[in-house]
């Protein structure tokens, strides 16, 4: 057939052929934007340690990005603000007493040995806020499991703004901030045991599981409870996985399959044995299971990347989660960080077994 004009000749390269219009600078400063709410919680309740360690973790992830990729010689990627996110997402799987010094040691090892050893954005197999919590679980055991009340958090800013003159306020809090920063922890800190903690010694001792009343439950939801920074405040997380669905940073399908699965496991647990386990609801509130499926889990180069692949992914994780927090001799009572590390391990396989059909072939 003659072509009768050029405008008829169809030019085709090689996929993608069109562009969703993100860049990863956009895409970490929606996920940066979407994890304010729970830092404002952070502050709320665990006053200046929040801000301790967050500052921390962020400005060394960044100055460890940058140092980097100039020892590599190759350009800077710290305007990306993927090493930004990493170390907001680092600070908020930390209790809030922790030594500032172990978080610079938890950030340089996610920055240098969980990214940029394997090559930078894009390249590193494991999540590495959650590869440098692990690590740190097992370096520092003592100081990642010492908890401090919301309340006891909270009043050290409160004590900081007390003075009768504007000077003599910022005077105060500036020590305040000092103080934190020069210890492990600014205030003298009440301490207790989180709710999984409680739960997971109750089963070990063969005593009665914790009795969580709807106070308590709205605690759970609200974030005045112990526990890790960003993780105990699900009223706030939701607002930001809210956000990002909204902007399409993420999909439902792996926070939906985690936190579903999640749901079904801990249902037939209760309905089969309540005596010995809690209502599903204390288990999708309590740790970081929030905080894990929509911010961790989700995360673009470490999850795979088909719609079948991600419930897959978040059926595992949900599995795992509930393996280790269930399981009587088991010491560690949450479970979210080592189920996703295990997921990404098996991202690869996960990839291979559920690509989608080619256009054009049967298969």
């Amino acid at each position: 057939m003659k072509v009768e004009s050029q405008s008829e000749i169809f030019l085709v390269s090689s996929s993608p052929h069109t562009h969703v219009g993100s860049a990863v600078e956009r895409i970490m400063l929606d996920v940066l934007i979407a994890l304010m709410p729970a830092f404002a919680a952070s502050l709320y309740f665990f006053g200046l340690d929040a801000l301790r360690l967050t500052a921390t973790c962020v400005a060394t992830c960044l100055l460890a990005e940058w140092l980097c990729r100039k020892a590599m010689g190759r350009a800077s990627t710290i305007g990306d603000l993927s090493a930004a996110v990493t170390g907001v997402l680092l600070a908020f799987n930390l209790p809030p007493s922790l030594p500032t010094w172990m978080a610079v040691a938890g950030s340089l090892f996610a920055i240098t040995i969980c990214k940029q050893i394997f090559g930078g954005i894009g390249y590193n197999v494991f999540n590495p806020a959650l590869a440098a919590r692990a690590f740190m679980l097992i370096s520092f055991t003592g100081a990642m499991t010492h908890w401090v009340t919301p309340s006891a958090g909270w009043s050290s800013f409160m004590d900081a703004a007390t003075a009768s003159t504007p000077l003599g306020i910022i005077k105060e809090a500036l020590k305040a901030i000092w103080n934190s920063f020069m210890s492990a922890s600014a205030v003298d800190a009440t301490t207790a045991a989180t709710p999984l903690g409680a739960i997971k010694e109750a089963l070990k001792a063969g005593a009665p599981i914790p009795n969580f009343t709807g106070a308590a439950v709205m605690k759970l939801f609200t974030g005045n409870i112990n526990g890790c920074i960003g993780e105990t405040s699900a009223l706030a997380l939701l607002l930001g996985a809210a956000y990002l669905l909204w902007r399409k940073v993420i999909t439902w399908h792996i926070p939906g399959a985690y936190i579903g699965t999640v749901l079904i496991y801990a249902s037939i647990l209760h309905l089969v044995a309540p005596g010995s386990s809690v209502p599903p609801q204390i288990h999708i509130l309590s740790g970081g299971l929030i905080l894990g499926a929509c911010f961790m889990a989700t995360d673009m180069v470490t999850s795979p990347v088909t719609r079948k692949g991600m419930l897959l992914f978040g059926v595992g994780c949900g599995i795992i989660t509930m393996l280790i927090r269930t399981v009587k001799s088991g010491a560690y009572p949450e479970g979210v960080s080592f189920a996703i590390l295990l997921m990404n391990a098996i991202t690869p396989l996960i990839n291979r077994g559920c690509r989608n059909k080619v256009f054009g072939t049967k298969s």
